[in-house]
């Protein structure tokens, strides 16, 4: 379910719920996965509560909690504003921007790491952009931005 509480042009939440369930499927992630698309202010107020950092971020992954973990995948926050600045910058509609946070924060949501796993989040973001037709990724724009390479498929060493 998709709850987009911040309007944006082009943007669905019927075309955001139907992009969910594919990239569900791609990741073989059960259970319903909860959206939210909601203002940076929220999501900073979110981030500071679950994550102790006072600033607003794109996306946050909530994974279920361990009763209900057979009926759910998690839950996502998304910054509507966050999108919506990164697409115009980036040169996309925001329903693709938001739909690189969805499948980021799923990737999540299904146990990847991309601080902690030596590039296979990085590889799987980037093999099912492609899959499910979508422009480059965050994991992408932090290595462009801080002039590393990608990870290899052997991983990166320290």
């Amino acid at each position: 379910m998709v709850i987009v509480r911040i309007p944006l042009p082009g943007v669905s939440s019927q075309g955001l719920s139907r992009f969910a369930v594919r990239a569900r499927r791609e990741l073989k992630l059960s259970g319903v996965v909860g959206i939210l698309v909601t203002s940076s202010r929220e999501m900073r107020r979110l981030n500071l509560r679950f994550r102790q950092k006072d600033k607003p971020t794109d996306v946050l992954s909530f994974p279920p909690v361990n009763e209900f973990a057979a009926q759910t995948g998690g839950d996502l926050a998304l910054s509507a504003q966050i999108a919506a600045t990164n697409a115009r910058r980036l040169g996309h509609t925001t329903s693709d921007e938001i739909k690189i946070l969805i499948l980021h924060g799923l990737l999540h949501l299904a146990g990847y790491d991309h601080e902690h796993d030596n590039g296979q989040m990085a590889r799987k973001e980037q093999q099912l952009r492609k899959t499910l037709g979508l422009p480059e990724g965050l994991i992408e724009r932090t290595v462009k931005a801080s002039c590393l390479p990608l990870p290899s498929k052997r991983g990166v060493k320290a």
